[in-house]
């Protein structure tokens, strides 16, 4: 067996038996996808030329642009097929992603491929037969997602094509990688524009002084004794002094901020609870309608509405969504509560995620907050792979939140979230 697969086995009312390939720098491989943090139902518009371009380039009927996450494989590009989601279980490109070396993974007849024969796209419409992908690497042993083409018969790449698809697969990369610092830099004008607005603001006052007493003097021109002009002189100075002061503090605590909170300030959008809870519905109602689970997603407070940076808040809700989907049999009820909470000039998110789930022991709610348990098999077989929760953990840490976790064998789970907004 290779050493960098890990192998996990599941059982469910499909397949006897199956084997899923599991990098094993998974969790760095999650936590490099989840630092580009990006919109899966959001980045087509920048990729729409890239898939069809592959797929130009293939001679292919369809082309596939996928991210995989922990528990999903997420389209954010198709050419010829519609697709959003799919379990990453019964995805292709899980293997792909496992080709960091060699770059690519070849399927040449799906149909005769144990591993894929039973899946329905291969056996229902639209009766996929080939497949070609090349791992999405953001660096050299980690790879965030596939380039895939497919088509319902036989191909043959040749040497030119697989390198010109290699060339589009790169761009990929490279085109996530630049809407990031895209939306770093738009973060960083907002907040340059915020501290410009502070300072303005904040000095108004003393310069209001400074022409005041300019007025005075001008007024009693030569009436002014020299002692009273003298201290007219000595509050000018001071008020001076005061203005000056007053903008190094704002500039000096505005620049300690962005070095200890990069990771907040470097968002890349501003959105509302109202704008998220749209977002996570988009994301997830499917996923848990196909599995009979009620989910729900509740703003609460709605009078208030301030904006706030959606940097790796998508990352943290949907493997917790997910989390709770999995653990969750059908016909039971999954409730996300997003709520702001505001005290003075402190803003804080706060997130509940609580399921009616199989629920866990003292001892395995200890190994997760503890960011060490390992995973285990969801209420209809679907797989784990052990570091959703490790990677939760690690993005609220990042952005100075906290996490708890209420729960019980058979009384569901209850997790919340608390994380500050400056």
């Amino acid at each position: 067996m290779n050493p960098n697969i890990a192998v996990i086995s599941i059982m469910n009312d499909r397949f006897e038996k199956q084997s899923f390939p599991v990098p094993a720098n998974e969790f760095a491989r999650a936590k490099a996808l989840g630092e580009l943090d990006p919109d899966y139902l959001d980045l087509s518009r920048s990729m729409t030329d890239l898939s069809r371009l592959a797929a130009k380039i293939a001679g292919t009927k369809i082309s596939l642009i996928n991210l995989l996450d922990h528990f999903t494989q997420w389209n954010i590009s198709a050419f010829g097929m519609e697709v959003e989601r799919l379990p990453r279980e019964e995805s292709v490109c899980q293997y792909t992603v496992m080709e960091v070396e060699t770059e690519e993974f070849e399927v040449k007849n799906l149909a005769e491929d144990e591993r894929f024969s039973s899946r329905d796209y291969v056996r229902d419409q639209p009766n996929l037969r080939y497949y070609y992908g090349i791992p999405l690497k953001v660096s050299q042993d980690l790879s965030i997602g596939a380039l895939c083409v497919m088509d319902t018969e036989m191909k043959d790449l040749t040497a030119e094509k697989r390198e010109m698809l290699a060339i589009v697969a790169k761009e990929i990369v490279n085109r996530m990688k630049a809407n990031k610092q895209l939306e770093e830099m738009k973060q960083r004008i907002m907040t340059m524009t915020q501290v410009k607005n502070r300072l303005a603001h904040d000095i108004r006052g003393p310069i209001g002084g400074i022409i005041g007493l300019a007025d005075i003097i001008e007024n009693q021109g030569e009436e002014n004794e020299m002692e009273e002009m003298m201290e007219f002189l000595g509050l000018i100075k001071k008020s001076s002094k005061s203005i000056l002061d007053l903008a190094n503090e704002i500039l000096t605590q505005d620049k300690e901020q962005q070095a200890q909170n990069s990771d907040q300030l470097l968002a890349s959008a501003q959105w509302t609870l109202a704008e998220l809870k749209q977002k996570l519905e988009d994301m997830f109602f499917p996923q848990a309608k196909s599995k009979g689970v009620r989910l729900e997603i509740l703003v609460e407070g709605t009078h208030v509405t301030p904006t706030f940076p959606r940097n790796k808040i998508l990352q943290i809700l949907g493997n917790l969504i997910s989390n709770s989907i999995k653990f969750t049999a059908p016909s039971g009820k999954i409730v996300v509560r997003l709520a702001w909470h505001v005290e003075g000039s402190q803003k804080t998110l706060q997130f509940a995620v609580q399921d009616s789930g199989e629920g866990m022991s003292a001892e395995k709610l200890h190994e997760i907050m503890q960011g060490s348990g390992s995973s285990t098999l969801g209420t209809q077989g679907e797989s784990g792979y052990g570091f959703g929760m490790k990677l939760v953990l690690h993005l609220v840490k990042s952005l100075e939140g906290q996490m708890t976790c209420e729960s019980a064998p058979g009384e569901g789970t209850l997790i919340q979230i608390r994380i500050p907004v400056s």
